[in-house]
């Protein structure tokens, strides 16, 4: 499983799901999937988040099992 750090660093940053949404493209609910782990975004959209974020790929996703 993919997991990330989107909602924190989106805070961080005053951003709103439509918000972040906007800057890379996507809807608001894409954000909302992202963030709970329902959704896997494609490379091109990690990297504009990652990007957007300012943070680096493998500090936004992860996979699960990398943790252990």
């Amino acid at each position: 499983m993919l997991k990330n750090r989107v909602k924190e660093l989106r805070a961080r940053y005053n951003f709103t799901q439509s918000e972040l949404g906007e800057r890379v493209g996507v809807t608001r609910q894409t954000i909302a999937f992202i963030e709970k782990g329902e959704f896997s975004p494609s490379i091109t959209l990690a990297l504009k988040l990652a990007k957007e974020l300012k943070e680096p790929l493998d500090q936004l996703f992860w996979l699960e099992e990398d943790e252990k």
